[in-house]
């Protein structure tokens, strides 16, 4: 391979592989997105090695927000299971419908802001809070059998 190989040549050998357009503000990474027809060739002579070298950086930084996302995952559910408790100990209802409200309002407002998906980010939260429900049902049966 020579070190003028495009990333569209790369993408040849690697189905996987997302190429870039250049960018006036650094590298060809600075401002990453899926190259198109209508884009030009210009300035991004980014070799395949190189290329292959940054995403796999790009890939270790993915493991890390993933590994923090599901570190924050079990703190919420840990903190849902302290409010299960709370719930059961003074006989508050499990199910607050206002409460689930209110939470998937802030999310869908939070992915409205932030260029995200609105339905995505909805139907993330109603798996979290489905995970939570049971969480607490359990908590709340376990009281209840014991009794």
């Amino acid at each position: 391979m020579s070190k003028n190989q495009t990333i569209e040549s790369a993408a040849s050998e690697d189905p996987h592989f997302v190429g870039t357009q250049a960018s006036n503000e650094g590298s060809c990474f600075a401002h990453s997105r899926v190259k198109t027809d209508s884009d030009t060739d210009a300035g991004c002579d980014l070799t395949a090695q190189d290329a292959t070298a940054q995403l796999e950086t790009l890939r270790g930084e993915l493991d890390a927000v993933d590994g923090r996302l599901r570190e924050t995952l079990r703190e919420r559910l840990d903190c849902c299971a302290r409010i299960g408790r709370l719930k059961r100990d003074g006989a508050i209802p499990m199910m607050q419908p206002h409460r689930i409200g209110i939470v998937q309002q802030r999310a869908a407002a939070f992915a409205e802001e932030h260029g995200m998906s609105p339905s995505f980010l909805r139907a993330f939260y109603d798996l979290i809070i489905t995970e939570t429900c049971r969480i607490e049902d359990e908590i709340i049966a376990a009281k209840q059998s014991s009794v």
